[in-house]
């Protein structure tokens, strides 16, 4: 279940409440969810009923308690807890895990994209300045990517115009870096913030070790296909059904699950650094998961059902590695 099913669900609860007369509200268009900060219970957590309680003049937690036990009565949620002032934490059962992982898994690189703005048309526009330039392909790509149709302003109408303005770089940085680092560099800042393109800055892009994002994002990526052909070569198919019960586990299912949400919005606020950050989120989860968590059998080890739903879900991750870096424009190696 992903964070945009688990919205229609809560906004689903919330609906039947209002028709059963157990809140007087009006249903909102949305509702956020999103992981838990810190160490709170559950995989995703919504503050939908801290906004209701003042239109439905109830305190937060008579809300939440009236839509936890309705949402506990849904397909694929295993508990909800009300914490704090009225916050819904919301438990997934395994199933949910496994389904999402064999759906992401079934789309591959294509996972994330949607049709969030099918029918927007959007005519993109830039000065020639070469971050400008970098920062209005990305754009376009995950406009696309959410079924907006995209143009360039000086073609003739073609629907809203945008002008790409992020901060300027001194010089196009491409000559030093090569294609992927120079895109990197370009686009993970936020467009109202400067990108580092100093002499330090560009060793460090470039630079194959842990300390530097992108090696770590793209090398993730080619560890994810590299657990597949070692699984193949040991007779191991991946099969989510397994389980997943380790926080290492859920938290990369987490972020696979957000991934969807990351790209349509950072198509909506023209901002692909928010992919280039997820990109680096599903990274450090892949390997926190792959160092505490092992894909594969050791030495005389069997495998077993949680060995094939790891395997699984480093492929759910490669798929959403390499999905995140194609809309940047940027290459997802095999091998690395």
């Amino acid at each position: 279940m992903t964070p945009a099913e688990l919205s229609r669900t809560v906004l689903s609860a919330v609906r039947r409440a209002v028709e059963a007369d157990e809140l007087r509200v009006d249903v909102p268009e949305r509702v956020v969810v999103e992981r838990p900060p810190g160490h709170r219970r559950g995989d995703y957590a919504t503050n939908v009923a801290l906004r209701l309680a003042g239109p439905a003049g109830c305190r937060p937690r008579q809300v939440a308690e009236v839509l936890a036990g309705r949402l506990a009565a849904c397909p694929g949620i295993a508990q909800v807890d009300v914490e704090g002032p009225g916050f819904l934490n919301i438990t997934l059962r395994a199933a949910a895990h496994a389904r999402l992982v064999r759906d992401v898994v079934a789309q591959g690189p294509g996972y994330g994209r949607n049709a969030s703005l099918a029918g927007t048309r959007v005519a993109l526009a830039h000065d020639g300045e070469p971050r400008a330039a970098v920062v209005a392909e990305a754009v376009g790509a995950l406009l696309r990517a959410c079924g907006a149709d995209t143009g360039r302003a000086d073609t003739g109408p073609h629907g809203e115009p945008v002008r790409v303005r992020p901060v300027p770089v001194a010089e196009d940085p491409l000559p030093h870096l090569g294609r992927d680092a120079a895109r990197w560099a370009l686009l993970r800042p936020a467009p109202e913030d400067e990108p580092r393109l100093g002499p330090q800055a560009r060793s460090e892009l470039l630079a194959q070790r842990e300390s530097n994002p992108l090696f770590r994002v793209r090398y993730a990526h080619s560890r994810t296909r590299a657990l597949l052909r070692n699984a193949h070569d040991l007779g191991i198919d991946p099969a989510p059904d397994g389980g997943y019960h380790h926080p290492a586990e859920t938290e990369l299912i987490g972020a696979v699950a957000d991934f969807p949400r990351i790209v349509e919005t950072a198509a909506r606020h023209r901002g692909p650094d928010r992919v280039a950050r997820h990109l680096e989120r599903t990274a450090d989860a892949f390997w926190q998961m792959h160092d505490l968590c092992p894909v594969l059998p050791r030495g005389d080890e069997k495998p077993s059902a949680a060995h094939r739903a790891r395997l699984s879900l480093a492929q759910a991750a490669g798929a959403v590695l390499a999905g995140g870096l194609t809309l940047l424009g940027i290459s997802a190696p095999v091998h690395l």
